[in-house]
């Protein structure tokens, strides 16, 4: 072969790839596009299509630039040629960006800054950006992004029930969103955010039908649980992101209040309302819980019909774990290879779970070893 010839490209499998990307990031060499910087959920990602799934992928921090992988699109912006260290293991696709980012309310918000789209078909939300433990050090997630793209202008600080479901509708009309998923920071009453992702859930259902998962921290009152399923929610999420003691109290302090018993008790309360397999928990592996420790909480939620949506931790600029490591892929194949086995003892399946960041599954690889 010639100097001046392309080298061949060596695929991986995808679900290889994926693990890999999630782990290591890309360097983009390209416009921003569909991405999400900031904020709650898959900050600093941009989305890419491998063959039939859709992945968020960290592009836009710091962590990614010592990345092997790098990517650069085409002239028409649709696809993109994938390198590591220089050579080419194939092409991803780029989503474009939805129609409804192109609408505004009657009082002139844009629509993107009310939900955006995730992965494929997903509609996300924070409704109340904003959180009771964001402002103070010794009580923040250090992982936290959520008041980001507020101060950036991308977003507005509380979305009103009327707004979201004026946005789901036309998510739904024009661009064929399938779920949505519906988080919100933390606010200063019991309920922890509860009854205002109720009385947005029941806007969104009484304009379109479209499944939604809720996402809080446990309410004080285990009945919120049938008030959100009366309301329309159809899956519910609350986050341990770190397992052990030790790690919750170094990387989440305030949060880290709230004892697991009491996590487990919501959990088991909550799988009582929503069924098996529709309740589910965010793992961010590489804060510093051991494979062993997060393999044992995941057989323990699973056991008790929790399904546990373990991603690869991702450094955000900006936050106090920006130079933070990033996980290494082996140790996540060998944690997804364990839980992949606890998800097939007890039956449970991320396809079956109504509406959420477990159904997406863009920002894990967790669901090729179910």
């Amino acid at each position: 072969m010639s100097g001046s010839e392309t080298p061949p490209v060596v695929p991986l499998p995808t679900n290889d790839l994926l693990l890999e990307l999630q782990c290591h990031g890309v360097r983009w060499q390209g416009a921003d596009g569909l991405s999400r910087k900031g904020g709650a959920g898959p900050s600093d990602h941009k989305a890419l299509g491998l063959g039939e799934r859709t992945a968020m992928v960290p592009m836009l921090n710091r962590a990614s630039l010592d990345s092997p992988y790098a990517a650069v699109p085409d002239e028409s912006g649709t696809r993109a040629r994938l390198f590591r260290e220089g050579l080419p293991v194939g092409e991803v696709q780029l989503p474009g960006v939805p129609r409804f980012y192109g609408l505004t309310t009657a009082e002139g918000t844009p629509y993107w800054k009310i939900a955006t789209l995730h992965s494929r078909d997903v509609l996300a939300t924070t409704v109340l950006q904003h959180c009771v433990r964001m402002n103070e050090a010794a009580t923040a997630c250090q992982f936290c992004a959520i008041g980001q793209s507020l101060a950036a202008g991308k977003t507005i600080a509380r979305k009103r029930p009327a707004q979201l479901a004026e946005v789901a509708r036309a998510a739904v009309e024009l661009d064929g969103v399938k779920h949505m998923v519906m988080t919100t920071g933390t606010p200063q009453t019991p309920d922890r955010g509860a009854a205002i992702l109720c009385e947005s859930a029941a806007a969104v259902t009484a304009a379109v039908n479209l499944p939604i998962q809720a996402q809080c921290e446990p309410p004080d009152d285990d009945a919120w649980f049938q008030r959100l399923a009366d309301s329309g929610v159809v899956s519910l999420g609350m986050h341990l992101e770190a397992v052990t003691d030790e790690v919750r109290q170094r990387i989440m302090p305030g949060k880290a209040g709230v004892p697991l018993t009491r996590y487990f008790d919501a959990f088991a309360a909550a799988v009582s309302v929503f069924g098996r397999g529709q309740v589910s928990t965010y793992l961010l592996a590489g804060l510093g819980d051991s494979e062993d420790a997060i393999a044992a909480m995941g057989e323990r939620l699973v056991a008790l019909g929790v399904y546990p949506f373990v991603v690869p931790f991702v450094p955000i600029d900006g936050t106090p774990l920006a130079h933070h490591p990033k996980p290494d892929s082996a140790f996540m194949q060998r944690l997804y290879s364990r839980l992949g086995v606890s998800l097939r003892r007890h039956g449970l399946h991320s396809e079956r779970i109504k509406a959420g960041c477990a159904r997406c599954g863009a920002c894990s690889a967790l669901k090729g070893y179910e």
